[in-house]
């Protein structure tokens, strides 16, 4: 009789070589294969023909669709899927690493960090399946694969089609739906399960990460599930004490009894562990000492005390014995100073700090840059402590001198703490003098600083040290001691490179006047006054890396290609000396990937192997700028773009979401925000593009992306019923919105997503006639994607050859892009791949 193997390769031998066996556990058999059709390794997964024949193949292929429809950077995709000789099979990526599974037999307990970074990720999945309303079920070490520091979560969609199918025949053929050891109680009795039975799962593995052996161990399955289900969680901090008490609170509260008990969204368990899920809030080592504000959630306390069990929170010990009582009070008391105060009226944390540029209140402005210099300082060092988030210095800019209440920036930024200071010279000496504001916008402490003027180094580190001591003091939290890593211990360069930094801005400001002359006088000078602080500290990297920025600057102000190609030129050495001086500098890797990925863009390297390896060039510098800081969000702003030229709309989803995460300010947000709006819609993932496109018209409502994202969203099925009155309005105020020099353009755009909303109400004809009006020419479209969205228009009406006819046009253009619809035609394509003139269009 022929095996598994042999009946598999026997009907797929012209799709799939098999390679060896990877695995087998309870419901399936794991093969390595090759893709022939695009030469590539691939995992494929063979249910046990008792699981499939229990399941059916009306479920298998019911819930597999929907898996497939699961696009995230934590789930592991699938590419295929059917039924072979009654044998059921899925193939997804096969991935260069091991399984969670693996490395805890290898590891045992896991670092602590190590273990929290899995578990969000895993989380930020789970989360994105549970809006998608589908539950895994089945969340174990073994269902999680570790690839460069990432997890990915894998087999969504076997164990619901498995607990949907005759719980009797599998009970009777020993299959079991789910794994006792992480099951929750009321998945082991059968009941129905929701997203609180995989966050219990998660609490489970969590636990086991951290004590090296799973929560409740058993001779046999029954034992293990009676355990889940009457017995209390053991304390992991027995142990492993070293294990914050956070950290216990929250496995315990995962893995309640009840699921009304447990924390109802994986945004709400990452809450409990201390970090809040925006979009894909992966926790990295260092995380915590970030400078960036993390999204607005729930706070911690309110949260612990909601979802901890009566008997886990500390007002139901009350009634255990009145022994206790004295012990019980102090533990409370104490307990609660390391906590945090609770969220000020209105919601807001005193952890959430928002430092305002300082004022220079000097003769003559004088001490503008130790001003700012100070400000900035002090936004880096208070972000090294772990008990708070701090808004960068994108998101104060708009409220310098803006004469708003206190209170109403307060509430704008979303943090419960303002830092207020000024500067004035006082003879010899400088005051800094700095005001902590609560988020009423009353004042709650003060303290200044008197140093003499060649002292201002020494300033930035007694200001940081004073400042966190009073916020902190007032917090109620443990004082930590707050250690500055002085770069230099050169005063004249420190205050060189504020003075630069100074002049910098002044150009930048000069530039958005128009003022060209003004912008190069001023960045000149900056170049100077940077190139003494380097004399001044010859192994200091900070001068260097700037002035590589200032070229990088330069280069981005002008339209002159040849000034362009020159100040490139000039940046890149700039660029490769500092990461000399320092090799771990990430704003170094970030600015010299910039410049390399901004002369491709420009397409300034005529050769087109030295383009090719100019762009990998720069994705490897941004990427290891990224790599030595994970919160680099300059670096993933550029890769959201520049994925786009070598990997997918996946990778520029993740690249731009990991951008928004480090920096909701980031100078260029709107422009990565639509940039996660439009990789979401490429991926049909029509529920994260519509949420991206209400925050696009939120935050930037006189962007033109505003109107137009809702244009794009008419276009798909998430809108029911699209009014073709309600897209000319849109359209017009695209026009409206729309930069000069770029508004012909996107009129014809606009226009071009109205005609897709007449095909989806039916209106043929008028659909037809918009098409052809908005096609523009080579001058003003000479990419001719315009002719791509007629196409897609053609194919909404179902006519696959008008389609093919306007998608010639583009690919005239566009001849490269041939092999990628050819692989993958995308969602608006894909119902007529099949046809022959669409295979002949692509070379198929």
């Amino acid at each position: 009789m022929a095996t598994t193997e042999e009946r598999l390769q026997a009907g797929l031998n012209d799709r799939y070589l098999f390679e060896k066996e990877l695995g087998r556990g309870g419901m399936a058999v794991v093969y390595l294969a090759r893709d022939v059709k695009h030469d590539r390794k691939v995992a494929i997964k063979v249910l046990h023909p008792e699981l499939a024949a229990s399941i059916g193949a009306e479920r298998f292929e019911r819930e597999i669709k929907l898996a497939a429809k699961l696009s995230h950077p934590h789930i592991l995709g699938l590419y295929d899927s059917g039924e072979v000789d009654g044998l059921f099979f899925y193939v997804m990526p096969f991935i260069e690493g091991e399984a969670l599974r693996d490395r805890l037999d290898r590891e045992g307990q896991l670092p602590i960090e190590d273990a929290i970074q899995i578990t969000l990720e895993v989380a930020d999945a789970l989360g994105h399946a549970h809006k998608q309303g589908i539950v895994h079920r089945d969340i174990k070490p073994e269902n999680v694969l570790l690839s460069e520091g990432h997890a990915l979560v894998a087999d969504f969609g076997i164990a619901r089609a498995a607990s949907e199918s005759n719980a009797q025949k599998l009970t009777q053929t020993g299959m079991a739906v789910g794994t006792p050891v992480y099951m929750s109680p009321e998945q082991s009795v059968g009941e129905t399960v929701g997203p609180t039975a995989d966050l219990y799962s998660l609490g489970c593995m969590l636990y086991e990460m951290l004590a090296g052996e799973p929560p409740f161990t058993a001779k046999n399955a029954m034992a293990l599930m009676a355990r889940h289900a009457m017995e209390a969680v053991p304390s992991v901090r027995i142990v492993r004490n070293t294990v914050p008490e956070e950290i216990e609170d929250a496995i315990f509260a995962a893995m309640a009894k009840s699921p009304a008990d447990r924390p109802q969204s994986a945004a709400q368990f990452a809450e409990l562990l201390g970090i809040g899920l925006a979009t894909t809030a992966t926790y990295r080592s260092g995380s915590r000492h970030t400078t960036t504000r993390r999204a607005a959630t729930q706070s911690y306390a309110a949260l612990r005390a909601r979802h901890l069990p009566w008997w886990r929170q500390r007002w139901g010990m009350a009634g255990i014995g009145g022994g206790a009582v004295l012990a019980l009070f102090l533990g409370w008391f104490f307990g609660l100073r390391t906590q945090g105060p609770p969220p000020l009226e209105g919601g807001l944390r005193p952890q959430d700090i928002a430092v305002l540029y300082f004022e220079d209140h000097s003769r003559d402005g004088e001490l503008g840059y130790l001003a700012d210099g100070l400000t900035e300082g002090l936004m880096k060092n208070l972000g090294q402590v772990s008990a708070f988030t701090v808004i960068s210095k994108s998101g104060v800019e708009p409220f310098r001198a803006s004469g708003l209440a206190r209170d109403s920036i307060a509430r704008v930024l979303d943090v419960g703490t303002l830092v207020i200071g000024e500067v004035e010279q006082e003879g010899d000496n400088v005051r800094v003098s700095v005001q902590l504001v609560d988020g009423s916008g009353t004042t709650w402490d003060r303290t200044s600083l008197v140093q003499p003027v060649g002292a201002a180094l020494g300033v930035a580190d007694s200001l940081a040290q004073e400042v966190a001591r009073l916020i902190q003091v007032k917090l109620g939290g443990e004082v930590q001691r707050l250690r500055l890593q002085r770069e230099t211990n050169s005063p004249e360069a420190w205050s060189l490179v504020q003075r630069a930094e100074k002049l910098r801005k002044t150009g930048e400001a000069a530039a958005a006047a128009g003022d060209s002359l003004g912008y190069a006088r001023d960045f000149a000078a900056a170049d100077s006054v940077l190139a003494l602080a380097e004399q001044q500290d010859p192994k200091w990297s900070e001068p260097v890396s700037q002035r590589a920025f200032l070229a990088y600057r330069r280069s981005r102000l002008t339209r002159d290609r040849a000034l362009i190609d020159q100040w490139v030129s000039v940046g890149v050495p700039l660029a490769d000396r500092a990461i000399a001086l320092n090799p771990t500098g990430a704003d170094a890797f970030e600015i010299r990937g910039n410049l390399k990925y901004w002369k491709w863009n420009m397409r300034l390297e005529p050769d087109a192997g030295k383009a090719e390896a100019l762009l990998l060039d720069a994705q490897s510098d941004l990427e290891k700028a990224t790599g030595l800081n994970r919160r680099q969000a300059g670096a993933w702003a550029t890769l959201s773009h520049l994925y786009n030229q070598t990997k997918t709309a996946v990778d520029v989803n993740s690249a731009a979401t990991r951008a928004l995460e480090a920096d909701a300010f980031l100078d260029n947000a709107d422009v990565v925000l639509n940039r996660l709006f439009l990789s979401s819609y490429d991926l049909a993932n029509f529920p994260d593009a519509g949420l991206r496109c209400s925050e696009i018209r939120r935050r930037f409502p006189k962007d033109f992306n505003a109107p137009r994202c809702e244009l794009f969203m008419m276009t798909t099925t998430a809108v029911k019923d699209p009014d073709p009155a309600r897209a000319w309005r849109l359209a017009d105020s695209v026009t409206a919105l729309a930069p000069e020099g770029r508004r012909e353009y996107l009129t014809l755009n606009a226009r071009m997503l109205v005609a897709a909303t007449l095909a989806r109400a039916g209106l043929a004809d008028s659909a037809k006639a918009v098409v052809e009006r908005s096609k523009g020419d080579a001058q003003i479209n000479p990419t001719r994607d315009l002719t791509m969205f007629g196409a897609f228009v053609y194919r909404l009406l179902g006519d696959a050859d008008g389609a093919v006819n306007l998608l010639k046009f583009y690919f005239a253009a566009n001849d490269q892009l041939r092999q990628v619809y050819r692989e993958d035609p995308g969602w608006y394509f894909r119902d007529i791949a099949a046809t022959p003139a669409w295979k002949q269009l692509v070379g198929q």
